[in-house]
């Protein structure tokens, strides 16, 4: 069991020892987003811009354009939301080669509440031209797809949690721009998940397996671009598709995955995810429950 967010931060300091050519930003939130490892090692290469997210997007893009690799960190809900202007105007409009790094998404957040819960970023980042979105499952997909970001030109959002997630996969598990990894190749049925959600879709995978339905789980990690011929042949090879995600089910993955299947294959969808509400505070298990992001929830689609 590890974060995401941690996976990020012993990144940074492995490819930091490789390449002094690699600064990191931050928000004033070095230790909640693990870029505190990173300073640690390198202090001359991190740098705190204080509570001035605008600031520090357009500063980093200001490095980036200088030819470092910059990897710029803040709670989603800062990222997407307070710096959504210099997101689309300084790194997407001018093409910067920069990896913003979003902590803290989804009501995974927890106990800080509906103000710190982004459940929309996927849908703000998606529809910004150039931009690049992935949400890494664990902690090795995580560390894997930050890799591949830093052979990748242009702006990239990176979506990272809080709490601690099971791993799924191994050193041998390889991640592409536009790629997806699939479990399984059940005919009953598909569940596309991202995230933190990954891991629940593989535990309803495992109980619908007793109950004879073999499903198969889709890790959407690439969401922009889309593995769009997965979609395709998920639709075409089975049954009943469901999507779950920690985001709202308005401009998610659910809906990417439905707009694909409206213009190459129509096919049902049934889209578990944040309806349109704001979340709660409370422990992050209770919330998932509340919320439907369940295994119980989705066995119950299959039903």
């Amino acid at each position: 069991m590890k974060s995401t967010r941690k996976a990020y931060g012993e990144f940074l300091v492995e490819e930091g020892k490789k390449d002094s050519n690699i600064v990191v930003f931050d928000a004033d939130l070095a230790m909640a987003t693990c870029t505190n490892m990173f300073r640690q090692e390198f202090p001359d290469r991190h740098f705190d811009i204080g509570i001035s997210e605008q600031d520090m997007v357009g500063t980093a893009c200001g490095m980036a354009l200088s030819g470092k690799k910059v990897f710029a960190s803040t709670f989603a809900m800062f990222m997407a939301g307070r710096a959504y202007e210099q997101i689309r105007n300084t790194a997407a409009y001018s093409h910067v080669n920069i990896n913003l790094c979003a902590t803290h998404a989804g009501i995974a957040v927890g106990e800080d509440g509906p103000t710190h819960q982004c459940i929309e970023d996927i849908a703000l980042m998606n529809v910004i031209p150039t931009m690049k979105v992935f949400s890494p499952a664990d902690d090795i997909s995580t560390k894997k797809i930050l890799k591949m970001c830093l052979n990748e030109s242009g702006p990239k959002y990176i979506r990272l949690g809080r709490s601690e997630t099971p791993t799924i996969y191994d050193e041998n598990s390889e991640f592409k721009l536009g790629g997806s990894n699939v479990f399984g190749n059940g005919k009953f049925g598909t569940i596309f998940a991202t995230g933190m959600t990954v891991s629940i879709a593989l535990e309803a995978k495992e109980e619908l397996a007793k109950q004879g339905k073999d499903v198969r789980v889709v890790d959407l990690y690439s969401i922009k671009p889309v593995d769009r011929d997965t979609i395709i042949n998920c639709a075409k090879e089975t049954d009943i598709l469901v999507s779950i995600e920690d985001h709202s089910v308005i401009g998610g993955i659910g809906s990417i995955v439905s707009n694909v299947l409206c213009e190459e294959y129509p096919k049902k969808l049934v889209k578990i995810g944040i309806e349109d509400r704001f979340g709660k505070s409370g422990n992050f298990k209770e919330l998932y429950k509340l919320f439907g992001l369940s295994k119980e929830n989705i066995i119950s689609k299959f039903e």
